[in-house]
């Protein structure tokens, strides 16, 4: 019985730490993006479980150090403080039966941001685009599905446009008092065994090859200490704006999957629900060098 019971210890443990190093191979397959995803339970579970195995106490103690050094490393993120930019971002996942279009355009519009990102954009939250024309007369949109679009809204003069339909990104060439740079507004798919990666593969060099500096709002269903998160911000010089925190929950679970790039990074802060399954984000960021 002892020795039945060791074993099914051992092999627990086993599966357990595939899906703990697994987290971190999302180089090597998309799959472990989404292990990635639970890297912190993850991390806690083996770890638990490890400590009470028959492995030797080097081995348990070893794998609780790597976990806690693992978990640490996310727990960290919500700590570091981020100065403020001078372009402002509002980024928010509309939710397609969103009912609080006035609310929310309230909202934004006490926000006073420069650039707004929005997702999930349909015939019932319509209404909030128009609303906030008067405000943020440059506005492009583009298909994510048939009922769904992204879009973006800006207060600056607008020159150029980019639109890749079904692939969840519009952008636009803002010509900012300071410059002109590029604002996108982006919607991920779901990460694998759903098509996350060959999206990225189609986008990034898309992004990666505009000469002018890049910021980029969405829902990128992905948390930031993913592999195609790290790669986003390699391919387009830009770092992610503002300590970490909650914007959506799955099945319960907190999930900071709403973010703010920029070639500078700089702060954000969440902003209400509002009708939405998503928080906002509102984020000060840098685009161009001091």
């Amino acid at each position: 019985m002892v020795r039945a019971r060791d074993v099914l210890v051992s092999i627990v443990s086993l599966a357990l730490g595939a899906a703990f190093f697994g987290s971190f191979a999302g180089a090597l397959h998309p799959s472990g993006d989404s292990l990635a995803v639970f890297r912190i339970p993850l991390a806690v579970v083996f770890a638990l479980w490890v400590i009470w195995s028959p492995w030797p106490a080097w081995a348990r103690w070893s794998v609780a150090v790597l976990c806690l050094a693992a978990m640490a490393q996310i727990v960290a993120q919500k700590y570091i403080s981020h100065p403020d930019g001078p372009v402002t971002i509002y980024q928010k996942n509309l939710l397609f039966q969103n009912d609080q279009v006035t609310a929310l355009a309230a909202e934004i519009r006490a926000a006073n941001p420069d650039i707004v990102t929005l997702q999930e954009l349909t015939s019932r939250n319509a209404p909030l685009v128009r609303e906030l024309r008067p405000d943020y007369p440059y506005q492009a949109s583009c298909a994510l599905v048939e009922w769904a679009r992204v879009a973006i809204l800006s207060r600056w003069p607008v020159e150029g446009e980019i639109c890749i339909e079904g692939q969840g990104l519009v952008g636009i060439q803002v010509l900012s008092p300071q410059g002109p740079f590029w604002a996108f507004s982006l919607h991920a798919f779901w990460p694998w065994p759903h098509g996350q990666s060959e999206q990225l593969d189609r986008l990034l060099p898309v992004l990666s090859e505009l000469d002018e500096p890049v910021v980029i709002g969405g829902d990128f269903n992905m948390v930031p200490w993913s592999h195609a998160l790290r790669q986003l911000a390699r391919s387009t010089n830009t770092a992610r704006a503002g300590k970490l925190f909650p914007t959506f929950k799955k099945l319960g679970a907190p999930l900071p999957i709403n973010h703010v790039y920029a070639p500078g990074g700089g702060d954000a802060i969440p902003r209400p629900l509002l009708g939405s399954d998503h928080n906002g984000v509102l984020a000060r960021v840098f685009v161009f060098a001091p």
